[in-house]
């Protein structure tokens, strides 16, 4: 089947690693133009060659950017489209808010967990979906998590900069339909990523259990029987900023394996 994404400019955030890593490798393997952003130039170099089997490709271009700081956001956008023109399709992956009990939760771990995770998304989305609508059309996909739905103790912090990603979600989808500008969120569930080891050490702190002790119960409490992989989030992705999508937006789908069957 094909997603038309041949030459369109696709920015993907925290495309270094995990999920926003196989969403760039999705894209790349559709034939768009990709370009990943992260902060740290050698996890950069490392998903260049992941990504196309090599370290530099006409169709790839990596960018070290802290994305916590809206001027670096904004001029790693504006040096992005220097080679690949206007950004088509922005996913957000980059940044997590640390896991905080509820004891060491004071106003600097509630700045720290905006700071991880809400201002790194909306610094670029803010000006990406503004040339968006100038030009009548573009994809936002926002990668969040449900932790802004779900209330736990040792992310309560972090799950508020989740849940007003997703207010702002839904809120820019509305304001910008009319423009051309779809704007919609995955909130994936436990996946097999690097992050999984931080979430496993706080829930083992937490509660006294070992860390296979909990690796196991979270998966136990998944209907599904396993945890999602990468790529099954980078397909959703895909499907999102597809033509096939193309009366979706302000949609928050959840990948969690039936964890929080939500109506």
């Amino acid at each position: 089947m094909q997603l038309n994404f041949d030459q369109q400019h696709v920015l993907v955030s925290g495309g270094s690693k995990g999920i926003g890593l196989a969403c760039a490798t999705a894209f790349f393997n559709e034939g768009a133009n990709v370009t990943i952003i992260s902060r740290s130039q050698d996890n950069l170099n490392s998903a260049l060659l992941e990504i196309s089997g090599q370290s530099t490709h006409p169709r790839l271009q990596a960018i070290a950017a802290n994305l916590s700081d809206a001027s670096a956001a904004l001029e790693a956008l504006d040096l992005s489209e220097i080679k690949f023109g206007s950004v088509k399709v922005l996913i957000n992956c980059s940044g997590a808010a640390k896991r905080v009990g509820p004891d060491d939760l004071n106003p600097q771990a509630w700045q720290a967990s905006m700071d991880a995770k809400f201002y790194p998304y909306i610094h670029l989305i803010d000006p990406v979906i503004k040339r968006m609508a100038k030009q009548g059309s573009g994809n936002i996909i926002n990668v969040i998590g449900h932790g802004g739905k779900i209330a736990k103790a040792v992310h309560i912090s972090g799950g508020a900069a989740n849940a007003a990603l997703m207010l702002a979600t839904n809120g820019l989808a509305t304001a910008y339909a009319a423009h051309g500008v779809r704007v919609n969120a995955i909130n994936p569930g436990i996946t097999l990523t690097g992050r999984l080891e931080g979430l496993i050490e706080a829930q083992s702190k937490q509660t006294g259990k070992s860390k296979e002790q909990v690796l196991e119960e979270f998966t136990s409490d998944i209907p599904m029987g396993r945890l999602a992989k990468p790529e099954e989030i980078a397909n959703v992705a895909l499907f999102l900023a597809s033509p096939l999508a193309s009366y979706i937006t302000a949609n928050i789908i959840t990948m969690d394996g039936a964890m929080y069957p939500f109506i």
